[in-house]
């Protein structure tokens, strides 16, 4: 499994919305242009792959692959819910 950000810049409204709701079904909303996915390789590769439509003209869709031991270190500050893996709910 893979750890990996994602940041879009995208200035056609439905455009965007596509691009969130595809995302939205792979990870979790940190930002509103920005979502933490822990995949795995196939699904990535598959989530690339559906990105890759949408990102043309000047728009960009990043994906930054995100190492454990990075994570361990990332500071967030201020409203922060992250990657983890052993939170459960119950309702």
């Amino acid at each position: 499994m893979t750890y990996v950000l994602i940041s879009y810049d995208i200035s056609d409204d439905k455009k965007r919305n596509r691009v969130a709701g595809l995302l939205k079904d792979h990870g979790k909303r940190v930002q509103y242009s920005v979502f933490e996915c822990h995949l795995d390789a196939d699904r990535l590769n598959d989530l690339v792959v559906g990105l890759d439509r949408f990102a043309e003209g000047d728009d960009s869709i990043r994906v930054y692959p995100i190492c454990a031991s990075c994570l361990k270190r990332a500071v967030i500050l201020g409203r922060c819910e992250s990657f983890d893996e052993d939170t459960y709910y119950v309702v």
